[in-house]
């Protein structure tokens, strides 16, 4: 990676479990040398303890932050408003911002942020492994490269040209993966009452999910195609989802909807 698409260094403000997941997929990656990395939290976690061990800097004064060329702002979205002013004067005036939050928007982040050039990234907690997945809007090519750089070694990034998209990426994928635990864990509890022991029905459910998500990444297929390798017609499979089909995808689209607009409810407050 060269310093141009680098952007070294990277200042992280927020390491709670997102920023957490963040120093650990870098670390795993070598996206950039974490002595390249400096972290402002009121809260010293795990990951931040094992960067510190790998160079990173923790809590650094604020004449060392003036350094920083990426600014990655993991902070509650309800709070970037009390946090920008801190920060601003004591940015470098090149620094882009790299914003994770929900519904904040760019043109407000930019402003808040002395007018500087700002990406948006929504990101999976699977960046901690670096197999996240990160839905991006940045109407600058020079954030667009900054948080590629960072987001690229760590999941698949997804490009929206429309800013407003980015709520509709936030409910699928960032949440997503909610939805996925809430999937097994429904599984588990039907082999329950289906009669399966705890530990029986706790492993099947989990790791069924697990490889069949393996599956369908490593294959490549459509849903559809995979469906129809398992589901024999008038077989077991097709009894069941005789029941799911009706209900899960109205059940999906009122829940990703929900989704979207909590995200501009917290737009509207932020």
């Amino acid at each position: 990676m060269t310093p141009e698409s680098s952007r070294t260094p990277v200042l992280l403000i927020g390491a709670g479990r997102m920023g957490g997941a963040l120093i650990l997929g870098w670390a795993k990656s070598a996206a950039f040398d974490l002595n390249d990395l400096m972290v402002r939290t009121p809260h010293i976690n795990e990951s931040c303890a094992d960067a510190a061990r790998a160079g990173a800097a923790i809590n650094p004064d604020d004449e060392a932050i003036g350094a920083a060329r990426t600014v990655v702002l993991c902070v509650k979205p309800q709070k970037w408003r009390e946090v920008a002013p801190l920060y601003e004067p004591l940015l470098h005036p090149d620094a882009v911002i790299v914003s994770v939050l929900i519904g904040a928007q760019a043109a407000d982040l930019s402003q808040g942020f002395g007018g500087r050039k700002v990406a948006r990234v929504l990101p999976t907690t699977a960046v901690a492994s670096a197999s996240g997945v990160t839905s991006l809007y940045a109407p600058d090519p020079v954030a667009n490269a900054a948080a590629r750089a960072l987001f690229e070694p760590i999941s698949t990034v997804v490009a929206l040209e429309h800013e407003p998209l980015m709520d509709a990426a936030g409910a699928v994928s960032a949440s997503g993966a909610a939805y996925v635990y809430e999937f097994a864990r429904a599984l588990e509890a039907a082999g329950l009452a289906a009669g399966l022991p705890a530990e029986a029905a706790r492993v099947l459910a989990r790791s069924t999910v697990a490889s069949a998500a393996a599956f369908m990444a490593e294959s490549g297929a459509n849903p559809e195609d995979l469906i129809g390798q398992v589901a024999s017609p008038g077989g077991t499979t097709r009894a069941a989802l005789a029941v799911l089909e009706p209900r899960l995808t109205p059940l999906m689209t009122e829940a990703v909807a929900a989704a979207v607009r909590r995200a501009e409810e917290l737009a509207a407050q932020s």
